[in-house]
């Protein structure tokens, strides 16, 4: 595989005449269909590595391709394997790099070809596409030229009034932590109460009839009591 510039599709290229060269007749017989992603090329002017763009081509076919990119503007571009070969069912990436990043190319538009033709130096072209090539402007171009920040920033006073020592806080967990405990210490103290005090029915108790506790009180205070246990015994 070759890598250089793209060949001027405007041109008359190198080769047999009909591979590429202005007014070539059409491909005669079946036509392969030339399977390309991105569909448009779009460059950034902004880009750290320099505008360049990822070119994937894809042969459907089950035989092997020989493929060809052409441009109309040659000298803006470098392309990274502009000839080669396409294996059956496969595809092959294709680099192109943008190396006329001026102002003056920007949204300017040009045109790839991708030509498609048979294994051989004289096979006849079976398939071509065209695509788009933009270069858009940098979103930031104080970026771009390396170009500091204009905007005035204040200095930093040269002495300051050295801060006092801040006291250390409380560990926060520890607060909860003994919240938590306090909390279920007064639960575990008010169900063992409603376990000590007689039912409602129970006879001969000194207590007045308003201490008198229900069945139903006193299962909810031993489902809460068991709870309790099992929590501190997790703990």
């Amino acid at each position: 595989m070759r890598r250089g510039a793209p060949q001027d599709q405007e041109l008359v290229g190198p080769g047999a005449p009909g591979r590429g060269s202005r007014g070539a007749p059409p491909p005669s017989g079946s036509v392969v269909p030339v399977l390309v992603f991105p569909p448009d090329l779009v460059f950034r002017a902004d880009q750290r590595s320099g505008p360049r763009q990822l070119l994937t081509l894809y042969n459907p076919t089950g035989a092997v391709l020989r493929f060809r990119v052409l441009c109309t503007a040659p000298a803006k571009y470098t392309v990274f394997d502009a000839e080669g070969y396409v294996k059956p069912q496969s595809c092959i990436d294709i680099v192109i790099r943008h190396v006329a990043p001026n102002p003056k190319h920007y949204n300017v538009q040009d045109r790839f070809r991708i030509e498609l033709s048979e294994e051989g130096t004289e096979g006849r072209v079976v398939g071509r596409k065209d695509i788009t090539s933009v270069l858009r402007a940098p979103a930031y171009p104080l970026e771009l030229q390396g170009q500091s920040d204009p905007t005035p920033h204040p200095e930093p006073h040269s002495r300051t009034a050295p801060s006092a020592a801040q006291p250390f806080p409380e560990n926060p967990h520890q607060q909860l932590a003994t919240s938590s405990f306090l909390l279920f210490l007064l639960m575990g103290t008010i169900s063992v109460a409603f376990l000590l005090l007689p039912l409602q029915d129970e006879l001969g108790s000194q207590l007045p009839q308003m201490f008198h506790v229900s069945l139903g009180q006193k299962l909810v205070a031993a489902y809460v009591l068991g709870l309790l246990t099992m929590v501190f015994l997790r703990t």
